[in-house]
């Protein structure tokens, strides 16, 4: 050995209780609000992935737009795995009504697309109280939407692969914001 390996002496995964005081911790770090607008993302899969990740990270009001599944339709809690219950939802009607909704509560608008002005991630106005949005599978964010949004944001990607699933986008951008949040 040449003594350059790492110790994991000492090491364990964290049990239930812990894992609930570590995160009890972090929501006592977070000042920032932060909600999510979808729009158009119709598979149940997806739409499950993108409530578990917004349970994750605390949004706290989610804005449904367009034909956007909701939480109650069957299949979506099979990746949810019971987080429907723990994000707050309504579908807002078309998109113009939803980022009304979202203003009046407050928050910033970001849509996750690739535009032409759109701005890397880690560069984005993601500094206080906040909404991401993002869009449907095959189209993303529509126009309507990006017209409503405040500014548009997109996830620098150095593979050769053109564009990200919405679920995974999804849980990239509320972890940015999070991220931003806490080491502000």
């Amino acid at each position: 050995m040449n003594g350059s390996q790492p110790t994991t002496q000492g090491r364990r995964q964290l049990r239930g209780t812990d894992v609930k005081r570590l995160n009890r911790d972090w929501r006592r770090r977070t000042d920032a609000r932060l909600g999510l607008l979808v729009e158009s993302v119709t598979q149940p899969f997806n739409m499950g992935s993108i409530i578990r990740s917004a349970a994750a990270f605390g949004v706290e009001h989610l804005w449904l737009a367009g034909n956007a599944t909701p939480p109650t339709q069957k299949g979506v809690d099979k990746t949810a795995l019971g987080t429907t219950r723990l994000v707050p939802w309504e579908h807002a009607g078309s998109v113009t009504d939803a980022a009304a909704a979202v203003r009046a509560k407050g928050l910033r608008l970001v849509a996750v697309e690739l535009t032409s002005d759109a701005v890397p991630l880690h560069e984005a106005p993601l500094d206080g109280d906040v909404c991401l949005a993002v869009g449907g599978e095959d189209h993303g964010c529509s126009p309507a939407l990006l017209a409503a949004a405040d500014a548009v944001a997109y996830i620098p990607q150095v593979g050769r692969v053109g564009s990200l699933n919405v679920a995974v986008a999804t849980a990239i951008a509320l972890a940015e914001a999070r991220r931003r949040d806490w080491t502000a």
